[in-house]
């Protein structure tokens, strides 16, 4: 049995509008779908293709197909899979093959490998292949090593996906002393693939955690006398979250849900929202360039292009609830970014909205949220901050919507 892991690097001309898979911290992001590949002779078990399909569910893959043919028609299927991952449309997550055959029979695939390293959905996305002898011919049973690959996976989520195969390699050889095979893998991945640390978030079910929030608010006995919600996903260019089955979402739908809440009616209603809001990088305004006479004079920073602005839009409309109280009041929306500009976070350090959010309110927890907020703002815009593609230092902004009809103060 041998693992076989393929990387393929994306030319930047080639992905254009499309999202890097890989982050600068060097893990691979899955932004898209998962699609596993069951490809078996006719030979193979139907308790080895069961254990199969038990890992897929695990390991986070949303579209599990299985196809059966001869090991000598593999090459053509292959092809058949590449041609409707590209017909897709759209940038793929991860893939994985499992190609399940007769004892000996799959000795060299490294043709089968270079079939999908030409699939144009799948630049720069890992592709992983995993060999199999699934015939009671074989020297060992396939079965025992899927179920611990499984088990490690559901126990070790944030592992990569190398560290878990090196354990299950490990207990494999404990388990079989005396046996003349063993485990090998194959890898060009340029990152950490995680394969079980986070799972593929549907703008939909995230709707329907917050309708159910809201139904929890309202059937609570005690009065609520305020809500906050964070908000953290992939962003659009027109403001819309997206999940990484490529679904969207506008941040107002999630915020009629709350707007709705009975429970809420003329009480405050704040959302965080760390998500970018387009792909422009603001390298901000002020001297770029440092020479000895700007810093002879202490000049000041870079400021963000998006800072220093004060809008009021006075006739602004929206729908009524129950009651006198304006549909759309008493709420509070934070962007980590302004309208068209990236929301950087650190993979490491965290979101720097949340952090300098949490430090200036330890500072002054009983100080109205909205000076304090025009605080933060005032922190993160004097920040210098990289980007994940990107090595020049660049300046990010909130921006900051209230409809609220009174000073607001978490603690009093």
């Amino acid at each position: 049995m041998a693992f076989l892991v393929s990387g393929t690097l994306r030319m930047a001309s080639q992905i254009a509008g499309a999202r890097d898979s890989l982050g600068r911290k060097g893990k691979y992001n899955l932004q898209g779908p998962r699609v596993a590949l069951t490809l078996s002779s006719p030979e193979v078990s139907a308790s080895t293709i069961a254990v199969l399909e038990d890992v897929f569910q695990t390991l986070g893959f949303e579209s599990c197909q299985r196809r059966e043919a001869s090991v000598q028609d593999f090459l053509r299927e292959l092809t058949g899979f590449r041609e409707q991952l590209d017909a897709h449309g759209g940038p793929m997550g991860c893939v994985l093959v499992a190609l399940v055959g007769p004892c000996g029979q799959l000795r060299q695939p490294q043709q089968l490998v270079r079939e999908l390293s030409h699939c144009g959905a799948l630049w720069g996305c890992p592709k992983v292949f995993l060999l199999l002898s699934g015939t009671s011919g074989g020297a060992h049973k396939p079965g025992a090593f899927l179920t611990s690959l499984g088990e490690l996976c559901g126990r070790c989520p944030h592992w990569s996906l190398l560290q878990l195969l090196t354990e299950v390699f490990c207990r494999t050889a404990e388990e079989s002393s005396g046996a003349t095979y063993c485990p090998v893998l194959r890898s060009s991945l340029r990152g950490a693939l995680c394969l079980g640390d986070v799972e593929p978030w549907r703008p939909k079910a995230f709707q329907e955690e917050l309708a159910r929030f809201r139904e929890q608010l309202d059937t609570h006995k005690d009065p609520v006398s305020c809500a906050l919600v964070a908000l953290m996903a992939h962003g659009g260019p027109q403001g819309q979250l997206l999940g990484a089955d490529g679904q969207e979402v506008q941040p107002e739908a999630l915020v009629q849900e709350l707007n709705c809440c009975g429970a809420l009616r003329g009480c405050p209603k704040i959302f965080l929202l760390q998500a970018c809001r387009g792909g422009h990088r603001d390298a901000g305004m002020g001297p770029k360039g440092r020479p000895w006479f700007w810093r002879w004079l202490q000049a000041p920073p870079a400021i963000p292009s998006h800072a220093d602005i004060l809008q009021i839009d006075v006739d602004a409309q929206g729908s009524s609830s129950r009651g006198s109280t304006p549909g759309n009041s008493d709420i509070l929306m934070v962007y980590a970014a302004t309208e068209g500009c990236i929301a950087y976070r650190d993979e490491e350090k965290g979101s720097d909205f949340i952090q300098t959010l949490v430090e200036v309110l330890r500072t002054d927890p009983r100080g109205d949220l909205l000076e304090l907020l025009t605080e933060v703002n005032r922190q993160v815009c004097e920040l210098d901050v990289l980007g994940p593609d990107c090595d020049e230092r660049r300046k990010a902004c909130l921006e900051i919507y209230s409809s609220l009809r009174r000073r607001l103060c978490l603690q009093v």
